[in-house]
């Protein structure tokens, strides 16, 4: 490979390294009818049934540290993850595979922590962990989940149905995940500076946030609710990467626009204490956070307060509209603003 041939992936970002893959997808096979560019794959089964699979990885010092997270809240969380994908197209979660790649300096008994917090969460979301495979690591620990679930080809919702004039709404409360993580780095800071005291940080201030970054639950209530309401979304997308972020996969993915109306966006008051204890602005801690996993979801506006009589913790941020592909940001004062998708 000649020197100018070779170019770093943070040259292109994450986003476009994933779309180029779309290249590389192999045989194509007919009851695969969704792949690359949702949540989950879709197949189709002989009985007519779809089953929808997906799958996450955790790298350790990337996607967790082991300084601040307990082994048995990193189990419970990476289900989470993978079973909340699951529920973002309208599935139900059944079974999860497990691969661990494991260094000599854990011991037995805390990758057994690790697997009761697998445990727990699997017993929450009613779905069995029927596999996965072991191995050693040199030096860091690494988990793959893959979670298998199934639904009805009329109960299947993708990302990319939302249509103009839908009225945007979200699920809980956004940016409390971000926040805790900023508490949780400022303690292992403090740590670090003064590694020879005995260092037991008072967490019970941030509790709601704490814990909303290391034990998240997936909303598999909102998807009960969903599933016994005569209510369907356009689309659904769970809430990982940010507000903005995924927002703007509906959109791009939907061929349409939207405007939201920041003041709407649901912000816990922890999350907001925090944002001024740091001096930062709260509004980026929902809009740009992520790790919330809770739900986006359109629906045709007579449809809102139906679902509301179903399924009341979700709340109205925004509207779909015709501008191809642009975020509007309501601010609720004199002037608006666009974010590039």
């Amino acid at each position: 490979m000649a020197k100018n041939d070779f170019k770093q992936v943070q040259e292109i970002g994450f986003k476009s390294l994933i779309e180029s893959f779309k290249n590389y997808t192999g045989a194509s096979r007919e009851n695969i009818i969704k792949g690359i560019g949702d949540d989950a794959s879709v197949a189709m089964q002989h009985d007519g049934k779809l089953t929808c699979t997906s799958s996450e990885i955790f790298l350790e010092g990337v996607h967790f540290d082991l300084t601040y997270t307990p082994f048995q809240h990193l189990g419970y969380k990476i289900l989470t993850a993978a079973v909340s994908d699951i529920l973002a197209m309208n599935a139900e979660p059944e079974q999860m595979l497990i691969d661990v790649a494991i260094p000599n300096k854990y011991s037995v008994q805390m990758i057994e922590q690790l697997y009761k917090g697998i445990d727990a969460a699997a017993n929450d979301y009613n779905l069995t962990v029927s596999g996965g495979d072991t191995t050693a690591s040199h030096q860091l620990l690494a988990i793959s989940v893959t979670c298998i679930g199934n639904t009805k080809k009329e109960d299947l919702i993708y990302r990319n149905g939302a249509k103009v004039d839908d009225i945007i709404c979200v699920t809980g409360e956004l940016g409390s995940a971000i926040a805790g993580l900023r508490i949780l780095l400022r303690e292992k800071k403090s740590w670090q500076e003064n590694p020879e005291q005995q260092f037991q940080p008072d967490l019970s201030s941030y509790e709601h946030v704490v814990q909303r970054q290391l034990l998240p639950k997936a909303r598999i209530d909102f998807f009960r609710s969903l599933i016994n309401s005569d209510v369907k979304p356009h689309c659904l997308i769970d809430l990982t990467q940010g507000l903005v972020a995924d927002l703007s996969e509906v959109l791009k993915q939907s061929g349409v626009g939207a405007e939201i109306y920041s003041p709407a966006v649901p912000i816990s008051l922890e999350a907001r204490n925090v944002a001024d204890e740091m001096n930062e602005d709260v509004d980026k801690y929902a809009f740009y956070g992520g790790e919330d996993y809770e739900m986006l979801f359109t629906l045709p506006e007579p449809l809102v307060e139906k679902f509301k009589a179903d399924f009341d913790d979700f709340i109205v941020i925004g509207k779909i509209t015709e501008a191809d592909k642009q975020l509007t940001v309501n601010t609720g004062e004199e002037h608006n603003y666009q974010i590039d998708l």
